[in-house]
């Protein structure tokens, strides 16, 4: 049973890290210049969701840098807003898919960054 245990934790540890899970170490210097490109316009340089694309939305784009609301959040349930958009976690339709744009670790660089915004 012993061997089992740690046979499955070690396969969990792997799963974990893997490139394209949203849950690597993603690049945050990276993921400045993708923020920048592709998410700024909404979200705003700072991350504070005052971005010039921001005005004409309701509801108005996420505040990245309120670190009680990001905390409750895994890098998992970033990386796959950004693949996949608002609409397929459950928040605003407003926030486009960027997964067929972006590859599997521009997006893990992207949730390293907005990783820094918060702190």
């Amino acid at each position: 049973m012993r061997q089992v245990t740690t046979i499955a934790a070690a396969v969990a540890g792997v799963i974990l890290l893997a490139p394209g899970l949203g849950l690597a170490d993603g690049d945050a210097k990276s993921g400045n210049d993708l923020y920048h490109q592709n998410c700024a316009v909404c979200h705003g340089a700072a991350g504070k969701g005052d971005g010039p694309g921001a005005a004409a939305l309701t509801p108005k784009p996420r505040d990245l840098t309120d670190k009680a609301y990001m905390s409750g959040l895994d890098d998992r349930k970033l990386h796959e807003s950004i693949a996949k958009g608002g609409q397929a976690i459950g928040k605003s339709p407003l926030m486009p898919p960027m997964g067929a744009a972006l590859s599997a670790q521009q997006i893990d660089d992207i949730v390293a960054y907005v990783r820094t915004l918060a702190k």
